[in-house]
Order: structure tokens, then sequence, then C-alpha cells
């Protein structure tokens, strides 16, 4: 399922992270990749030992937990810290898949990587290039969005990044556990939980059939959860 998350940040703090990161230190993106995507990776990274990597990934990642459609679709366990990538002069990154299981770097737990999200630092008229293409069962999309928005999708899939032949693509990109592993799963909790919503809006909390829903939802969450 790849889902779109409009308004993670604001334009102000679009515009406050963009100073700092274009003012910061790039370093070669592939230092990061895994055997096989680093033969695909063309772009360049934000180094996380630069002094405001830390700030600025959690400033980032506080947002997407405040957002609603975040935790109802990814239903985190673990968020990575996010890191930050930059494209510009016919960077690109070619079909991959990411790593299954990735080191939180501050605390050194092991995570597995269920979902990917990209968060989007550039605005669409900024750049010519740079869609985010993933493939899955439905088929071949292509994203490229608002500057502050966000897309999630299943970190399982073959994606790449087109090459930026016009201007600069920036980005945060993180990886989830979520509590339901299974894709599947998490998609239907995710349709449950937005039919919940729409029907709270019409019929209140109290209403019989939204507490009976609601009871639902919550036994297929303790059936599939895995803390």
């Amino acid at each position: 399922m790849l889902l779109h998350l409009p308004q993670v940040l604001t334009p102000a703090e679009v515009r406050d992270l963009r100073q700092q990161l274009d003012a910061a230190g790039w370093t070669d993106g592939a230092t990061t990749a895994g055997v096989q995507a680093r033969q695909a990776k063309r772009n360049r990274q934000l180094d996380p030992a630069h002094p405001a990597f830390a700030g600025l990934s959690q400033r980032v990642a506080q947002a997407l937990r405040r957002h609603p459609l975040f935790a109802a679709a990814v239903l985190p366990a673990q968020v990575l810290p996010p890191m930050f990538n930059r494209y510009e002069g016919g960077e690109h990154y070619g079909d991959h898949i990411d790593n299954t299981l990735q080191v939180n770097r501050f605390t050194g737990q092991p995570v597995r990587t269920d979902v990917s999200t990209t968060v989007f630092l550039s605005d669409p008229e900024d750049y010519e290039g740079g869609e985010l293409v993933a493939s899955d069962h439905f088929g071949t999309h292509e994203v490229k969005l608002p500057a502050g928005d966000a897309i999630v999708y299943p970190a399982t899939s073959l994606h790449r990044v087109q090459p930026v032949t016009r201007g600069v693509r920036v980005a945060a990109f993180l990886w989830s556990q979520s509590l339901v592993r299974c894709p599947v799963q998490r998609g239907l909790l995710f349709d449950l939980d937005m039919s919940l919503v729409a029907l709270r809006a019409e019929l209140g909390e109290a209403h019989a059939q939204v507490l009976a829903l609601t009871g639902h939802y919550h036994r297929l969450l303790q059936q599939w959860a895995q803390p």
C-alpha cells in the first residue's frame, strides 16, 4: 500500500530545515548502501556525524509521529532516525529493495524495516525528474509530492529515484518497524480505521455500530500485533 501523507511539515518548518541542510556538508550516498544497492546509488546524504544531523532528524521524526495517518497506516513499534538525501546534476538511485534489518544509530538496537517513508523537502516545480517510482502487486507508481508531504510504502517493494535533470531534490527518508508485520493485515486495519473515522464523524462516538466496529478493530490488532 502506498499512502500520501499531506502536510507532515509546515512551509515554515520546511524552509527552516532546508536552510540548515543547504548549509551542511553532503557526502557520497553510496557509503550507507548495501553491496547490491551501492552499484545503483548516485546521490549525496547528510553525514550522520554532522553536528546538525541529530536535531534535524528528530524534528522530522516528531512531525511524522504527530501525523494521524502515519500512526494509522504504519502502526509504528520503532522508527529509525530519518536521514537526508540530495539529488542534482543527473544523480539518481536505480532499482533496489531496502535492507530488511538495520540498526538504530543512536541506540544500537536492530530494527526490522517493514515500511519506508520519504518526506519531500523540495517543491515539484523546483526540479525536473526525481520521481520516486515504486512497484507493487497493483503496478508501478510515480510519486512527486509538494514539500512537506510524505509517502509511505512497503520496504520490500522494488523502487528507484529517477535522475534529476534540473534543480535540486532534497528529501528525508526513514524506515519503521510496525507492530503488525504483515502488510495485508496492516492494510485491512488501516481501512477499518478510516471507516471508523468517517462513522464517528457521522454517527458520533457513542453510536452502537461505532462501538462494535471499534471492538472489532482492537480485537484484530490484539491478534496481529507483535510488540
